[in-house]
């Protein structure tokens, strides 16, 4: 059953959150029944914050002393199994109804929400950046100390259906992340323009160019009007490129090899074939986003090419979603040095 936004506003570790954010938690967040007699603390992971919705619950504390606790009162507001006295076990004396929330998230969308409430950009810019950006993209490896420089600094741009904001062959100046609207992904290919993609609101684009420090290598248009986030160059490679980018010498790199790790060859096939590293996947940097659902999350990647520079744009691409990726420093030009 999912739990609905005024039952997590009546929580206390969510009370402060934006209607947005709870909106959104509330679509990922599901209550459970346990039955009368069970105890629905036993086995769950310390990672998670366990709530009572409704029914009653007898806890009984390390140490001794027990204490019944009813839904929907003071006292539920706060997790079951955060209480000041560590709780040994629990029992239902009615059929109840809980609600688990994992920890990491909490703090996630606390530190996100409560930043940007004290922010001039306000808790509405916060408001864009979803849950799954929080949580596995490029933002949830940003520092916490970047938040606050990070929502001081974007800027806010409306655009109209039809508007082209970023073009093919331009010089990379901004970073985009879109508030509202929809956005398509085109490049000219053999004299001819292909559609790579359509953005929604979260979705973000324009990080190639100035990862790689190349120039643009698609168009980027507005199909309905719409607002953007952007964030120039300079305080993208601060806040953005380069907490997420970790870099290995060939040494280190390919010790990680040994131990598991895989090369990623983010170069062309026809490079790819010439002068692979041992071992090496071919993953071309234009064909990142269609691996992301095909590489095995669990293991661990290092990325290269000639110089560094695609690959530091496909390990970000690749970090920013929640994957393993080290970054080749210097490229195969480096590597070639220490063989």
């Amino acid at each position: 059953m999912p739990a609905t936004v005024e039952q997590l506003r009546q929580l206390a570790p969510l009370a402060g959150l934006s209607s947005e954010r709870l909106a959104e938690l509330a679509g990922i967040a599901h209550i459970e029944r346990g039955a009368r007699g069970s105890d629905p603390l036993a086995g769950r992971p310390a990672t998670q914050s366990i709530f009572l919705l409704t029914g009653e619950m007898l806890l009984s504390f390390v140490g001794g002393g027990t204490l019944v606790v009813v839904g929907g009162t003071e006292e539920t507001r706060h997790a079951l199994n955060r209480q000041k006295t560590k709780v040994a076990r629990a029992r239902a004396i009615s059929e109840v109804d809980l609600l688990a929330l994992d920890d990491e998230l909490l703090d996630i969308v606390a530190t996100w929400d409560q930043v940007a409430a004290g922010a001039e950009a306000g808790a509405g810019v916060a408001a864009a950046f979803s849950l799954g950006s929080l949580r596995n993209g490029a933002f949830s490896q940003m520092p916490p100390a970047h938040i606050d420089a990070l929502l001081k600094r974007l800027e806010r741009v409306g655009v109209a259906r039809g508007d082209i904001v970023i073009r093919e062959g331009d010089e990379g100046d901004y970073y985009y992340l879109i508030e509202s609207g929809r956005f398509q992904v085109e490049r000219l290919v053999g004299g001819a323009k292909v559609v790579l993609a359509e953005l929604r609101g979260g979705d973000a684009f324009g990080e190639e160019a100035l990862v790689s420090e190349a120039k643009r290598n698609a168009s980027v248009s507005a199909l309905s009007d719409g607002q953007l986030l952007r964030l120039g160059r300079s305080h993208f490679n601060e806040l953005l490129r380069e907490p997420l980018l970790r870099r290995l010498p060939f040494e280190q790199a390919a010790e990680k090899v040994r131990r598991g790790a895989l090369w990623l060859d983010v170069r062309y096939p026809s490079e790819y074939q010439y002068d692979k590293l041992p071992g090496a996947i071919n993953v071309p940097l234009s064909e990142v986003r269609n691996m992301f659902a095909v590489l095995d999350r669990s293991r661990e990647y290092i990325a290269y090419c000639q110089s560094g520079r695609r690959s530091a744009a496909a390990a970000f691409l690749f970090a920013s979603r929640g994957f393993q990726v080290w970054l080749l420093e210097g490229g195969l030009k480096a590597a070639e040095k220490s063989l």
